[in-house]
């Protein structure tokens, strides 16, 4: 544990055996303006600890890594200016510098690992961006999936990347993509899309058990649930689509690439839907926050025989 620092909370969930959630904090500190992006953390924290579970937000504060933060330390960092972005390629760069930085999927998941939780929420993961048969861009997600033994609950792969690429990458590296309750694989705002899912699990229980088989035959890496956003909160694909593909091609002809690519595209399809892709974005990432603690839940109940 000396490599992370836990939070009282954590701490004592984990002294006590009883369930966690991990949860990145890039949603905070690249996700969306202050004061919402701590209303939406706080909100999050909140619908686990509703399902009697500990919320776990994971980051690197004053070159401390850290497995749940204080209120205090949750303003902070709601209020920072100058966060980097972190995932596995420099995060201990950050830490040796004694930086601050905010966890992507990849980085959240190694700080989940190392403190011992097993299950973690997102919104939706990095994936294969399109045109990457030329620039090669593909997320360290997908890698980190492959290799660390940690759950992670998403809406799918963000609906800005290249779905099937994404999948094909994923099956390649011997990861399951697990759809929750239906066949289609989901894209980020929209609950479905025309690609299948490899695999379907309907209850948590049966994804905790998934999980714990995977230790038990000594399989390295995690596994993918990707969760439908709720059809209440959902943006069709027929209206998302041509709002991706108008950002898509601003951020070419601006000669965007690299990390500031999902940024950029986020940021102009919440101007090209008035705001209706963030609300969708609240709505999933509270969603599948839900789901991850009820696979904690389960998952927990399994370790203890019960």
């Amino acid at each position: 544990m000396g490599l992370i620092t836990l939070s009282p909370e954590v701490n004592n969930a984990i002294t006590n055996g009883t369930p966690i959630v991990a949860l990145e904090s890039t949603i905070i500190t690249h996700g969306m303006p202050y004061p919402q992006n701590l209303e939406v953390a706080r909100q999050v924290e909140a619908d686990i600890w509703a399902k009697g579970v500990t919320p776990a937000t994971i980051a690197v504060i004053n070159g401390v890594f850290h497995a749940g933060l204080t209120n205090a330390q949750l303003v902070n960092l709601a209020q920072a200016k100058h966060a980097e972005k972190l995932s596995r390629a420099d995060l201990a760069v950050c830490i040796a510098k004694r930086g601050t930085g905010a966890t992507t999927v990849a980085a959240t998941m190694i700080g989940a690992r190392l403190a011992g939780i097993d299950v973690f929420a997102t919104g939706g993961i990095g994936g294969v961006h399109k045109g990457a048969e030329t620039s090669f861009d593909i997320s360290a997600d997908l890698i980190e999936l492959a290799q660390t033994s940690v759950t992670v609950v998403a809406a799918g792969a963000k609906a800005i990347l290249d779905i099937p690429k994404t999948l094909e990458v994923l099956e390649t590296n011997g990861v399951p993509v697990i759809a929750y309750q239906q066949d289609s694989f989901p894209a980020f705002w929209s609950a479905r899309s025309d690609f299948s899912a490899p695999l379907r699990m309907d209850t948590p229980s049966q994804i905790a058990q998934s999980h714990l088989m995977r230790q038990y035959l000594g399989l390295t890496g995690g596994q993918l649930v990707a969760n439908p956003i709720p059809t209440s909160d959902e943006i069709k694909a027929e209206e998302i689509e041509p709002v991706i593909a108008k950002a898509t091609a601003e951020a070419a002809e601006k000669g965007i690439t690299g990390k500031r690519v999902t940024p950029f595209l986020l940021q102009r399809i919440f101007e090209l839907t008035k705001g209706n892709s963030l609300n969708a974005n609240i709505a999933l990432v509270r969603n599948n926050a839900r789901l991850a603690a009820e696979i904690a839940h389960e998952l927990n109940l399994l370790k203890l025989g019960v």
